[in-house]
């Protein structure tokens, strides 16, 4: 039954997203990060990310990607993918599945708009740069 099966809280895994460094002037794009911050790995991250919400009175969505990695080892962070700054107008969804110690995980980071900004800015570890985190 439904009520048999335990739901186990996603501790130690974050997404971040962070201001590209090196680009040339009019281009502004962010990276996104997933960290995996426990002392063992995680295995077969699967992240499925889409931006939705409204523009100037119209539904927008934009395209759905998916990433898989077969293994984040521990204390380790991976570049997931590249965002423009134009979907900051819209919630920005990563849903990350995650086998760790016999256990399916899963859990969805949601930005929401006009989260990814300078003052929400926080140090990200092990990147040496500053960036928007959700734990």
């Amino acid at each position: 039954m439904k009520k048999d099966i335990p739901i186990k809280k996603v501790e130690d895994v974050a997404m971040a997203i962070v201001p590209r460094e090196g680009l040339t002037e009019g281009e502004d794009i962010w990276d996104v990060y997933i960290l995996n911050l426990k002392d063992t790995p995680i295995l077969s991250v699967l992240i499925c990310s889409t931006g939705y919400g409204e523009i100037e009175g119209e539904q927008r969505r934009s395209s759905t990607f998916r990433h898989f990695f077969e293994e984040i080892g521990p204390l380790e962070v991976r570049q997931v993918e590249a965002i423009h700054s134009d979907l900051f107008r819209i919630a920005n969804q990563f849903w990350v599945s995650f086998s760790h110690g016999n256990y399916l995980y899963d859990k969805k980071f949601i930005f929401v708009p006009g989260s990814i900004r300078e003052e929400n800015f926080t140090d990200v570890p092990f990147l040496p740069r500053k960036g928007v985190m959700i734990r």
